[in-house]
């Protein structure tokens, strides 16, 4: 094994060994006394810091590292939302879970936080909700953001000898599949992205049903190009963005001289509905060789088995690195398989995609 791959290896395994080091951001002194019990029951965790207030919480994370900051968006001062980035920029690659009552499914404020890089969400116990689960799901989610990556890490893994070929070919078809993390990525990526590529884009992203048409109005918003949730028989358009319904997954065919979608309720063996798998196999199965997958931030390995159909049929797949990736779960799993040309964050990821449709990329 190359020796800077190996390093790279055993840090990462370092890292997933040792505790995670979180942080509570919240102004309540109950809230942050329940968190704390939660947390430090589980010997995976300890907490690094508590604070009142976001402005506090920035205070402190320059000179307390942690892997994970907890972040109400209820609170005095500049308030929880619109100090993500603040949060995110001084937390020097930690992740941000928002817990707060705001955080409901299909709420504008949680898409918000997510589109500004919280990597997930998690809204605080209510009358009947969780039904006493809620300290476990925390945990499942905490442990499922992992720790903070070690800087340099994807350099190695960059050079892998595992990468294939990007072929030179220009794209008739983009899509683009992501789970945690992936609202901030997205918008990391259409931001980079020419305002026309001239090819139609799908994209499927894990989100409940009612989250749906809010992430397609704010998506629109970002990528400046109409985005619509997906409805069967709907006709694929150059640069319009078609989003997977949150209880179907979005695939493809052939119409007469159209490309349509067709979705589909059938399980998938991902587990995941919307998933990954029957959008990437499908773009691969019409387009071939001009297919172009994406497979962003997100935990577990949806994705993987479509992208595999994708490439062989000579479409091909580029992955998000670990450095950026809030999970690297599903990028890895693609990047493992041996069947991702590059490993590049999402600013990069468009610009490899404006060279294969033809057009320079562009900051705006």
């Amino acid at each position: 094994m190359e020796p800077a791959l190996a390093r790279s290896r055993h840090l990462t395994e370092v890292s997933r060994r040792r505790r995670m080091r979180l942080m509570i951001v919240d102004d309540s002194m109950v809230a942050r006394a329940v968190l704390s019990r939660m947390i430090e029951s589980d010997p995976g965790f300890e907490i690094a810091g508590v604070a009142a207030s976001a402005e506090e919480a920035v205070h402190l994370l320059d000179r307390c590292r942690v892997d994970a900051v907890i972040l109400d968006l209820e609170m005095p001062g500049e308030g929880g939302l619109k100090s993500i980035p603040r949060i995110i920029a001084a937390a020097a690659g930690a992740k941000v879970m928002i817990v707060s009552s705001l955080a409901e499914d299909g709420a504008e404020q949680t898409v918000a936080a997510l589109a500004l890089g919280a990597a997930d969400t998690l809204p605080k116990p209510g009358t009947g909700r969780f039904n006493g689960r809620f300290s476990e799901i925390l945990l499942a989610k905490l442990r499922a953001l992992g720790p903070a990556p070690i800087p340099h890490v994807d350099e190695a893994l960059a050079r892998d000898p595992r990468l294939r070929a990007m072929p030179a070919d220009p794209i008739a078809a983009l899509g683009i599949g992501a789970s945690t993390g992936g609202i901030h990525a997205l918008n990391q990526l259409f931001a980079k992205l020419p305002a026309e590529i001239g090819v139609p884009i799908l994209v499927t992203q894990h989100l409940p049903a009612p989250f749906m048409p809010v992430f397609a109005r704010q998506l629109a918003t970002v990528a400046k190009r109409e985005a619509v949730v997906g409805e069967d028989g709907m006709r694929l358009r150059p640069d319009r963005i078609i989003v997977a319904p949150g209880d179907a997954h979005l695939a493809i065919e052939p119409e007469g001289k159209h490309i349509v979608v067709r979705l589909c309720h059938a399980p998938a063996n991902s587990g995941c509905r919307p998933s990954v798998d029957p959008m990437m196999a499908t773009l691969g199965s019409v387009y071939g060789s001009h297919a172009l997958g994406v497979v962003l931030t997100g935990m577990g390995r949806d994705g993987v088995e479509g992208a595999a159909r994708l490439v062989a049929c000579g479409g091909s797949m580029i992955a998000q690195d670990e450095a950026s990736s809030a999970v690297w779960g599903m990028p890895r799993a693609v990047f493992d398989a041996g069947l991702a040309s590059a490993l590049l964050s999402p600013d990069k990821i468009a610009r490899r995609i404006a060279a294969r449709t033809g057009e320079p990329a562009t900051c705006r």
